[in-house]
């Protein structure tokens, strides 16, 4: 019993310190903040994430959001479905607004025909995130398939629905998913 007290006052005192000192942790550090005190590598996974950010022209100024956009719900409860909710509506209306923008007097079965190719899971959606290994960096549980379409595709989308939380600007999201979109072909997953 002894044994006990000693840990949980040690823990306890630990907690105390860091609270003391201003240490932050968790998603409240923002990928800078975290790299000045811990360096530039810190994980292989952290390191993935630095690349995607590359890749997508888009810094995270909160890197939980998409550490989150990343996370499957067979690996964590705090996982990217809600972000994936809010990421395929950014993309069905920055495809919208693109063909729209490009030909106001397009018919709405036309339209409703380009969302659907854009957001088609197998086609599209899933293509795309392989192609910025997004199935090399998604945390899944050990026995789910990362290479699943569907898992590709809501972390794809879930990375747009990141991103207008993270700028506070769903037009920023648009514009960053059109401008992955509109580049195939040109992004090599290195990670």
């Amino acid at each position: 019993m002894d044994r006990r007290y000693a840990i949980c006052f040690t823990v306890l005192m630990l907690m105390m310190v860091a609270s003391s000192t201003g240490y932050q942790l968790g998603p409240q550090m923002t990928s800078d903040e975290y790299k000045k005190r811990f360096g530039a590598s810190y994980s292989p996974f952290s390191a993935a994430l630095e690349t995607l950010q590359k890749q997508i022209d888009y810094t995270f100024n909160r890197i939980h959001l998409l550490r989150r956009a990343v996370t499957h719900a067979s690996f964590s409860e705090e996982n990217n479905r809600a972000l994936s909710i809010l990421g395929i509506s950014i993309v069905e209306t920055s495809v919208s607004f693109q063909y729209l923008q490009n030909d106001i007097d397009i018919s709405s079965d036309t339209l409703n025909h380009e969302i659907q190719q854009v957001c088609n899971v197998e086609s599209s959606c899933a293509v795309e995130g392989m192609r910025l290994g997004l199935h090399k960096v998604i945390r899944v549980s050990h026995n789910t398939n990362s290479t699943t379409p569907a898992i590709v595709c809501g972390a794809f989308r879930a990375i747009f629905g990141a991103i207008a939380i993270d700028s506070g600007k769903p037009d920023v999201a648009g514009k960053v998913f059109w401008n992955v979109h509109t580049r195939k072909g040109r992004l090599t997953a290195e990670l």
